[in-house]
């Protein structure tokens, strides 16, 4: 979404020029999932979909916000308050905001400015216009986009002086407590803190990164997404009882984290965990996961990048069988890849719909590509949604 468009529809709404327009991207997280609320280790990369914002300031303590997306977002907007707006832009009062009180797109820039004045920043107010090519529901992190965006903004406008790693974690605080999802901080970090042409390594306890490169293009191979079109919503209860059970497995192992039960030692964790066999199911994702991780960093600064595939794939059937949030349309894009030569794929993002990666060999993309859309067309599911994943730019101001 082009950063003039963008800003013509500002003007033509509000009827001035806005001060400035932003974008931030959504994400693809390459390994290392739901380690990141277990304090582990993650690898995402951005993607070149972004969300894209014009924002001017305002002094009245009213936020206004308009989105140019008719599919999406801008559809749930008719459910909040709009009188007074302009150009049917939704009108919120910043005295007025209330933790998990919106269950429209809203909440995630509205929690944005919540968390910040939470945290005793002077924001008063703003005009926003937003548009986005970061498909919703397909796990690759459209509500941090918008976060981001919106924080990044806020940031240059009123002078914050925040770094990177704290706008994440304000957006992380925006979308736990003010939207009401248990998610982790790695979304936001990786639409924040991404570069282009790399995977982002991040420990999520202390927020220490470092850029891996991962050009695969030049190593002959492509990683596809394929969006399986099952919507998922973080918020929903599946995703906060699997939080739970970490948490849960955490105090019964005496740990502050299950980051911190070590590899080598899960098999006697897993036997202190007795008959709780769901917890043991998810303790064993998260200490194999991270292991995954870290496995896959060590074989991309070694240059063996083709061998991560089967790192990917063991990361599906955890997620399959350990975690059990995958479901049919995921595992058949795995399944059917797999048939048809990949490398390796996995399920991507927090799971119950969205998106799998397929790392392949780029001579065998097309077909893999065909294969799938043919196993979904024998199955009788929705037709999924293929795209080549390059690792892009994070979040920066493009006007």
């Amino acid at each position: 979404m082009g950063a003039q468009r963008v800003r013509d529809g500002f003007a033509r709404l509000y009827g001035a020029e806005p001060e400035g327009v932003w974008s931030a991207p959504g994400r693809v997280n390459l390994i290392g999932e739901h380690t990141d609320y277990n304090d582990g280790f993650v690898m995402p990369f951005a993607l070149p979909h972004t969300t894209v914002a014009a924002v001017s300031r305002r002094t009245d303590g009213v936020l206004r916000l308009h989105s140019a997306n008719t599919a999406g977002a801008a559809d749930t907007a008719g459910a909040a308050d709009t009188a007074g707006a302009a150009g049917g832009a939704v009108e919120l009062r910043l005295d007025a905001l209330v933790p998990e009180s919106d269950r429209n797109w809203t909440a995630y820039p509205a929690g944005v400015f919540w968390a910040l004045r939470e945290a005793g920043h002077p924001v008063t107010g703003a005009d926003i216009h937003l548009a986005s090519t970061v498909p919703t529901g397909a796990g690759l992190s459209s509500s941090a986009a918008l976060e981001v965006v919106v924080a990044l903004a806020l940031n240059d406008l009123y002078e914050l002086g925040l770094q990177r790693w704290q706008l994440a974690r304000l957006c992380q605080r925006a979308e736990n407590v003010y939207v009401g999802a248990p998610t982790g901080i790695m979304d936001q970090t990786a639409a924040a803190c991404c570069t282009e042409g790399h995977a982002l390594f991040l420990d999520t306890r202390d927020l220490s990164q470092r850029q891996i490169p991962f050009d695969l293009a030049a190593e002959g191979m492509r990683l596809l997404v394929v969006d399986t079109r099952v919507t998922h919503a973080h918020s929903d209860g599946e995703y906060g009882k699997r939080r739970a059970g970490c948490e849960k497995g955490a105090a019964l192992l005496g740990v502050d984290a299950l980051r911190d039960v070590p590899y080598d030692g899960l098999d006697a964790a897993l036997a202190r965990l007795g008959d709780e066999e769901e917890v043991r199911r998810l303790v064993r994702h998260v200490v194999t996961e991270d292991h995954r991780v870290e496995r896959a960093v060590s074989l991309l600064e070694s240059g063996d990048t083709r061998a991560i595939g089967p790192v990917l794939t063991e990361g599906h059937a955890s997620l399959r069988d350990d975690f059990r949030i995958s479901g049919p349309e995921l595992d058949l894009v795995v399944d059917t890849a797999l048939e048809a030569g990949a490398l390796g794929a996995r399920m991507t993002g927090g799971g119950f719909g969205g998106s799998a990666i397929v790392l392949a060999e780029a001579s065998d993309a097309e077909a893999i590509t065909k294969a799938v859309e043919a196993a979904f067309a024998a199955a009788g599911f929705t037709a999924p949604r293929t795209f080549e994943a390059v690792p892009a730019a994070g979040a920066r101001r493009l006007v």
